[in-house]
């Protein structure tokens, strides 16, 4: 926190009220400016010529929080620089308010000479930002219809990125007073938002704008940015559509990844297969805080299942084909917090030969006055119902193991089984089945959209054997 150089100040001003000029002039061109609009701007002039070291009442008509939003001036430079800072603000406003009645004034009289004058201007994206709807209303509105049409985690996720966005412009802001310039400019403020900002108590009562100027916290993910910047455009394209904005922003505004997501997630090598099984099955060591955790643990071992389908799944999911064969009946059939990924996730997955002799079957059998398989898995509006055994695997259990690392984590369970399926030179399709990935090619996504039976999955899925040693 430090005082604004009074030359700093001055600079912000001009640059501010720049921009603002260029608006009005711009609207002027196109609708002109009506007499009592004029007689408006004339007094709040002589207003702030009047009262330039007062308070009152001058600074009713000064921006000042648009001031700190757009010049990104944290609220503790602000007060340190008062009352200087609000003295400039005025005088800025105050001429930018005189160019704009010269301008008006023109308006009133013809020239016919060759070479007119007319004062320079710029070409603004957007009228005054008096129009438009207020950006809270319009945010309001989206998480509304969102909730409606939506999972609850996927509209919470919405309610967290576009509160960043109402903290930046506020929900007074009018719609249309925010330009595509605006918008290139809060990206590189996302980008400058430390990670966990919420949760790191050296940022506890910070602003926005203040966070960011904290030196040394590592800085949001290029993917998490990205996933701000979608949400930010899939609202504005929503606002246009429902008439709360004219003009779409944030297209085009994504940031590149330095590395793929398939290099943060490794697969497991057999060894490491081999000490995660030892571990979980281990009853002596007591591994695992609940019987919900080594299971859990155990089918996304066996199954490769992604972490929210293991930790939803019902009793009633675990069902015996025609054959005798037992499987797991992935889907979001059952109770709406139920949910898979895509289409492709709707599937049926083998129960694995080592799995039974494990005493699965038995485990499932002692659930079945219960709801759900896992039952001290509860719902989280973030992360469904995985998260508390995505946190326990990969912030305890592997690191009890010591083999944890930033490439490794629940989701490479998946992975080891992909790769170790591929090795034994089973199939893509029969694979993808497995797994709930699209399948590819008109055969596999067309004719055999109900994909294999449980028997042919059955025969792939015991190639694999992460509980034995090489």
């Amino acid at each position: 926190m430090a005082r604004l150089r009074q030359d700093k100040i001055r600079e912000l001003v001009r640059e501010y009220f720049k921009s603002q000029l260029a608006q009005y002039l711009s609207w002027m061109d196109k609708r002109g400016l009506s007499r009592k609009a004029l007689a408006e701007a004339e007094s709040e002039m002589l207003d702030h010529q009047s009262y330039l070291d007062m308070d009152l009442p001058s600074e009713l008509y000064l921006p000042i929080e648009r001031f700190k939003r757009k010049m990104r001036v944290s609220d503790a430079d602000w007060f340190d620089s008062l009352p200087n800072a609000q003295i400039e603000l005025r005088k800025g406003r105050r001429d930018m308010l005189a160019q704009v009645l010269q301008a008006a004034q023109s308006a009133e009289h013809y020239s016919f000479g060759t070479n007119p004058t007319a004062l320079p201007r710029e070409a603004p994206q957007h009228a005054p930002e008096e129009l438009g709807a207020p950006l809270g209303d319009a945010v309001a509105a989206y998480l509304d219809n969102s909730a409606r049409e939506t999972k609850q985690g996927t509209t919470e996720q919405y309610r967290a990125y576009l509160n960043v966005l109402v903290e930046h412009f506020g929900a007074e802001m009018k719609l249309g007073g925010i330009s595509k310039r605006d918008a290139a400019e809060f990206k590189e403020v996302v980008m400058a938002i430390p990670r966990n900002r919420n949760k790191k108590k050296e940022l506890q009562g910070l602003s926005l704008h203040d966070a960011i100027k904290v030196q040394g916290l590592e800085k949001l993910s290029a993917r998490t940015v990205n996933s701000y910047l979608s949400c930010f455009h899939n609202f504005s394209k929503w606002s246009v559509a429902h008439g709360y904005a004219s003009e779409v922003l944030f297209e085009g505004m994504s940031v590149s990844k330095k590395k793929s997501k398939q290099q943060y997630r490794k697969p497991f090598s057999q060894e490491r297969l081999r000490t995660i099984y030892c571990a979980l099955t281990d009853t002596t060591t007591k591994q695992c805080p609940t019987e919900s955790h080594r299971w859990g643990a155990l089918l996304g071992l066996f199954t490769g299942a992604r972490l929210n389908e293991v930790c939803q799944l019902q009793t009633s999911d675990i069902q015996q084909a025609k054959d005798g064969s037992w499987y797991i009946h992935i889907t979001d059939e059952g109770d709406d917090t139920k949910s898979i990924k895509t289409a492709a996730g709707r599937r049926k997955v083998p129960v694995h030969s080592h799995l039974i002799e494990l005493g699965f079957l038995d485990y499932v059998g002692t659930q079945t006055d219960r709801q759900r398989l896992l039952p001290d898995f509860n719902l989280n509006k973030k992360g469904g119902y995985g998260r508390a055994l995505g946190r326990w695997f990969n912030e305890t259990f592997l690191v009890r193991l010591e083999i944890k690392d930033k490439t490794r984590v629940f989701h490479s369970l998946r992975h080891s089984l992909v790769t170790e399926l591929a090795r034994s030179d089973v199939s893509d399709p029969i694979i993808q089945c497995i797994v709930g990935h699209e399948r590819s090619g008109v055969t596999q996504s067309v004719y055999l959209r109900e994909g294999y039976s449980v028997s042919q999955l059955s025969r792939a899925i015991e190639l694999y054997q992460p509980h034995k040693t090489l």
